[in-house]
């Protein structure tokens, strides 16, 4: 008996979703709220978990399709579903003079795998994530059996079955080819294969390059997750755990040679575009054509910022938990103007102009999925503690996936840390129906000119620039110039004490 899995409401506004890749074929074990499949909708990205355990008999979406709510995805039963549906291939398969006519599904299903597995031992790696010592063991034996290896699953065993008699005929010719079909076999035998040789499930692209970024091999890692799924955390763990030794033997290399730029695995390829990019290049234009933009730019001296930081930021982390970066503090004053300001808060309805009666922040997040925006509401209300626990909060969850979609909608005003990646400044594009963005830059420190005792002398101060575009429509430059000035005062002035939030 067999249960139909739908696609779940992921949101008010949200009605439809696009199949953005399965994470299990047929006649793989799923369990309770493992993730089955992951969706794309105009809003977020997220992983579909089952509702129920079993064993995946057929499946009622193909990737890129689109679907509206409710509709049935897949069938997940005890396996008498799927396992039928391999007797009838096994039978069509047999009547074929190929593999390839008598199994027309699973080459697709093995293909997607293999993008996500190791080559072959015989080829160079051609991705930097790929892993050769699972497959070193088979070698061996290959030549001798080449088709021992397909047998044990049964989904795979036609296409290795008909090839043999054809090649019965000329034995001579074998073991040539023979360490392919192993390969073949090896890809087949592992229903639901793990990126990097890892020895849990599915592997998310987050995980693969978090693991990148910190040279942690997933093959030697251990998933806490559900049925061993390879978590963050444990990246984050194997990395802490590596010896101090071989930290200091990786950076000498670069010490006493020139610097040399890694290259890209994404150099010379072509990818399809991701249903949250396809949006965001949509509504980037729509904005750019629909509205008339521009930005205009102050520079901030934040030296009282910095020192305020320094001194409250260790009792900050220890009361609060959270990082006290200099984004709480841009985004404190960033909303509390908006409040003397509210048309750099508003939208164009028609022939109106709406004032909300709240801040409804949006935090840029940049994730490897693309630019997504977390709001935080009535942002005016907040101090100094609440703003870093939820700017860290809807960064973390937006990164992992684990946003809801209404989380994405409702904000009136943008602010986006373009500073984060050492950029001074840039010219932000405002985002329809919001009528302003914010965008903060590089806190970096050089001379200037200050008055000591009445007196010019120069001294080292911090200094940051904060870009605003906005809607030409309805904002003019004074308009803009205005609250720019309000934000400026706010973070010279320093005095931050009393909004700490402890």
């Amino acid at each position: 008996m067999s249960e139909s899995v739908n696609l779940p409401a992921l949101g008010e506004s949200v009605t439809e979703g696009t199949v953005t890749r399965w994470l299990k074929n047929v006649g793989d074990r799923v369990e309770v709220d493992e993730p089955l499949l992951e969706v794309s909708t105009d809003k977020v990205d997220t992983e579909i978990p089952s509702p129920v355990a079993g064993v995946v008999e057929e499946i009622l979406v193909q990737e890129d399709e689109t679907v509206e709510v409710g509709t049935a995805l897949v069938k997940i039963g005890d396996g008498s579903g799927s396992a039928d549906a391999g007797s009838s291939s096994d039978e069509q398969g047999s009547d074929q003079a190929s593999a390839d006519a008598g199994e027309p599904e699973p080459a697709p299903s093995t293909e997607q795998q293999d993008e996500q597995k190791a080559p072959e031992p015989q080829q160079a790696d051609p991705t930097p994530d790929g892993q050769t010592q699972p497959a070193a063991p088979q070698a061996p034996s290959a030549p001798p059996v080449p088709q021992a290896a397909p047998v044990p699953p049964p989904a795979a065993a036609p296409p290795a079955a008909v090839p043999a008699p054809a090649a019965a005929p000329a034995p001579a010719a074998a073991p040539a080819p023979a360490a392919a079909p192993a390969a073949a076999g090896q890809s087949a035998s592992v229903p639901n294969p793990t990126q990097d040789g890892a020895a849990s499930g599915y592997v998310t692209p987050l995980v693969r390059k978090l693991a990148n970024e910190q040279g942690v091999d997933l093959s030697t890692v251990t998933g806490s997750g559900v049925g061993g799924r390879i978590r963050k955390e444990d990246v984050l763990a194997a990395a802490a755990a590596k010896p101090a030794a071989a930290g200091q033997t990786a950076g000498a290399p670069a010490a006493s040679g020139p610097f040399v730029a890694e290259v890209s695995p994404l150099r010379g390829t072509r990818e399809k575009m991701t249903r949250l990019r396809k949006v965001v290049a949509e509504r980037a234009v729509q904005s750019m054509t629909s509205t008339a933009q521009l930005t205009s730019v102050v520079e901030v001296d934040v030296t009282k910022v910095a020192q305020f930081r320094d001194a409250h930021k260790a009792e900050f982390l220890e009361k609060t938990g959270a990082k006290l970066s200099f984004m709480p503090f841009f985004a404190l004053a960033a909303s509390e103007a908006l409040k003397a300001h509210p048309k750099i808060n508003s939208t164009v309805d028609g022939d109106e102009i709406v004032y909300p009666d709240t801040e409804n922040v949006s935090i840029a997040v940049d994730t490897e999925r693309g630019l997504l925006t977390p709001v935080i509401k009535d942002a005016a209300s907040l101090d100094l503690a609440q703003f870093a626990q939820s700017i860290a909060d809807l960064a973390e969850r937006t990164r992992n996936n684990q946003l809801k979609p209404d989380e994405l909608a409702g904000g009136t005003f943008t602010l986006t840390n373009t500073g984060s990646r050492g950029a001074l400044f840039d010219t932000p594009v405002v985002f329809l129906p919001q009528s302003a963005i914010l965008g903060t830059g590089i806190v970096t420190k050089r001379p200037a000119v200050v008055k000591v005792d009445g007196q010019e002398a120069i001294a080292i101060r911090s200094f940051v620039y904060l870009a605003l575009s906005y809607d030409h429509r309805i904002i003019d430059g004074a308009d803009a110039s205005r609250y720019l000035v309000a934000v400026k005062n706010r973070l010279e002035e320093g005095n931050f004490a009393p909004n700490l939030g402890y």
